[in-house]
């Protein structure tokens, strides 16, 4: 066998090697991670709104053992608690064996996705049609939203405090609505617009209804036909409106995508896949963890992470506090000596597009989970810059357990750009990294994911909650 030169083994020992994560996984690997999709897969059908997600995570915790946090109670290790902010967001906690002033290990992702929300006086008549007036929730191309089958989610509160929870298009022979789009006969004049112009916020009206109600002497008679189906399933009025939350979400369910099916096509991963990948990572830790493990699923993240039930409120560093105190123990110390994976989605490098990117600093499909020391846009704003000491922390901790892991950032540095929660919980004096599942179509009612990618920043989660 010839011998290697200098130059070879001085590469080998140098370089940076990368390898997908099928060039290296065994059999028994390989099934995990199908089996791991399967099982997501199955989540993000049944979360395509926060409020889902929130029941999702509450019934499987419970399974696993948590009961609901009570603030009078002082928890000890092997505890097993969640709480629920507003039915939007929830935060799950495994109380560890180590004092809380060494700090947590948490991962925070969010549960709310791009949508097309319903105003408060949605219903309107025009030329025999009945549409859902709308408006967009988070940073969408308009377009990709046309033209294509639509479910209604969410919860109607009547004026009682009587809440009325809605799901209509999931289950076989529901009816579906679409927003209809401009055939190409007559779309001329559309077509020399930009894409930003094509469609306007205002054009996103929803078709729910074309039957009259049989009343000669009634006006708006489809409009009415509708309303008067409404009552007859939910009780509710077009007044009731007002206090509801309703959203248009893609109907289509998640699905493999390719001959090899190494790939799962649907709407949400960004960042159902990461909260999934958080949660089943905290409720599969079978012995009680040194330190205390916590999983925040916030919302509100893709508009800034504002309101009280985004990561900009008080209510994590309440839970936080409450726990502390309850120890007599200061969350001021907790703080500065925790360390959190902010759960994200990252880009992926899309041959189709590959101009925005800088190609040695973005991730690849089934590479593994992608760390992003930073995100942000241009010049870094709006993003945490993590210490070269918390990636190296982390480095130190996905080789030593066998993840598969890569290093991105979101696109070339004057291209644009976007924040992650990383920044709120930096705040707080915790050391943070973003860390996640890379995907092509970010944003785009269909989303492309990788399961290796996705099984890979699972176990990412796992081997920080053991550590």
């Amino acid at each position: 066998m010839e011998e290697k030169t200098t130059g070879e083994l001085l590469c080998e020992r140098v370089m940076k090697k990368s390898k997908s994560v099928y060039d290296t996984a065994d059999e028994k690997t390989l099934c995990e991670i199908n089996a791991f999709a399967s099982e997501y897969m199955s989540f993000n059908d049944a979360s395509k709104t926060e409020r889902e997600a929130v029941t999702f995570a509450v019934e499987a915790a419970k399974a696993a053992g948590y009961t609901e946090f009570d603030r009078k109670k002082k928890y000890g290790a092997g505890d097993k608690i969640y709480e629920i902010n507003r039915n939007s967001s929830i935060i799950l906690a495994h109380i560890g064996k180590k004092d809380l002033e060494e700090g947590i290990n948490l991962t925070a992702a969010h549960i709310d996705c791009p949508r097309i929300d319903l105003k408060q006086n949605p219903v309107y008549e025009n030329s025999g049609l009945c549409y859902f007036k709308t408006h967009y929730y988070g940073g969408i191309k308009k377009y990709q939203w046309t033209a294509m089958p639509l479910s209604l989610h969410g919860v109607i509160v009547r004026k009682d405090g009587e809440k009325v929870t809605v799901k209509i298009g999931e289950d076989a022979g529901d009816p579906l609505f679409t927003i209809t789009d401009l055939l190409p006969h007559l779309a001329r004049n559309q077509m020399t617009k930009t894409l930003a112009e094509a469609f306007t916020g205002e054009d996103l009206n929803v078709l729910v209804g074309s039957v009259p109600f049989k009343d000669d002497k009634a006006s708006e008679k489809v409009k009415l036909n509708i309303l008067s189906i409404l009552f007859e399933k939910y009780g509710i009025t077009e007044e009731d409106f007002v206090s509801a939350e309703l959203a248009m979400v893609p109907a289509q369910k998640c699905c493999d995508i390719g001959f090899d099916r190494a790939l799962i096509g649907g709407y949400g991963h960004d960042d159902r896949s990461n909260s999934f990948a958080a949660l089943r990572a905290l409720l599969d830790i079978k012995e009680t963890p040194e330190k205390t493990a916590v999983v925040i699923l916030t919302d509100k993240e893709e508009i800034g992470s504002t309101g009280n039930t985004g990561l900009q409120a008080a209510y994590f560093e309440n839970f936080i506090k409450s726990i502390c105190r309850a120890h007599g123990k200061d969350e001021v110390i907790c703080f500065k000596n925790s360390k959190c994976l902010s759960a994200d989605v990252a880009v992926c490098l899309d041959p189709n597009f590959p101009d925005v990117v800088e190609a040695a600093n973005c991730g690849k499909l089934h590479y593994g989970g992608v760390m992003a020391k930073y995100t942000g846009a241009r010049g870094k704003s709006d993003t945490s810059d993590a210490s070269a000491e918390t990636v190296a922390y982390f480095r130190r901790i996905f080789d030593e357990n066998n993840v598969s892991w890569q290093t991105g950032e979101l696109g070339k540095t004057d291209m644009g750009g976007g924040g992650t929660v990383a920044q709120y919980l930096a705040h707080l004096d915790i050391d943070v990294v973003d860390f996640g599942v890379g995907v092509l179509s970010m944003h785009a009612p269909f989303e492309v994911i990788s399961k290796a990618d996705l099984y890979m920043t699972y176990k990412a989660f796992e081997a920080f909650y053991k550590n």
